[in-house]
């Protein structure tokens, strides 16, 4: 209200002196320049007790609104510039971090590398051991089996070096002697 009223005292007075500078040379104060600035007066203050009458609520109302929708934009404003000072602040940290986890990764994988290196040739150590028993064993059942066949041989070599002598020192008298022998030993057992 304080404003209306201080707004309309400036329009009077720069228009008084726009009209006295137009009035050069003249009497200023003339009756019929009174009565036309008086009239002018009486004029624009009815027009603003009817701008106010009638607007004067929805005026008010508009500049007000538009005061809080200015207030409201400032106070979003502010809200989102702290997120945004927020945001940043989180990704400069984690742009910081990515160095640390960067090299956490490397360790990791490296370490990771190691274990799968030292698990392949402990493998590796078990199955060679594995084959070197395996091969142990099989060469000594090998030799087992050579041994065995060579035996064999011997003793098929044996029996007949043993028959020849046999043949030739045995008479026939001597081999059915020692026929009824193991016959006798045979039935009594």
């Amino acid at each position: 209200m304080y404003v209306f009223f201080a707004v309309l005292l400036t329009a009077l007075a720069i228009s008084s002196v726009a009209f006295a500078s137009a009035a050069e040379g003249h009497a200023l104060f003339t009756a019929d320049n009174v009565k036309d600035y008086g009239l002018r007066i009486l004029n624009f203050v009815i027009f603003a007790f009817l701008l106010y009458k009638f607007g004067g609520a929805k005026i008010k109302d508009f500049f007000m609104g538009r005061r809080d929708g200015i207030k409201q934009d400032l106070d979003d404003l502010q809200t989102r510039q702290a997120d945004a000072e927020k945001k940043l602040t989180d990704v400069e940290s984690s742009i910081a971090n990515m160095a640390q986890e960067k090299q956490q990764i490397l360790d990791d994988a490296k370490a990771q590398g190691e274990a799968i290196k030292a698990a392949i040739i402990a493998k590796a150590e078990k199955d060679a051991q594995a084959l070197t028993e395996q091969a142990k064993r099989t060469a000594s059942n090998e030799a087992q089996a050579a041994i065995e066949t060579i035996r064999a041989e011997m003793a098929d070599m044996v029996v007949e070096a043993a028959e020849k002598i046999v043949a030739e020192k045995l008479s026939a008298e001597d081999h059915e002697k020692l026929v009824d022998d193991y016959l006798t030993k045979v039935v009594l057992n």
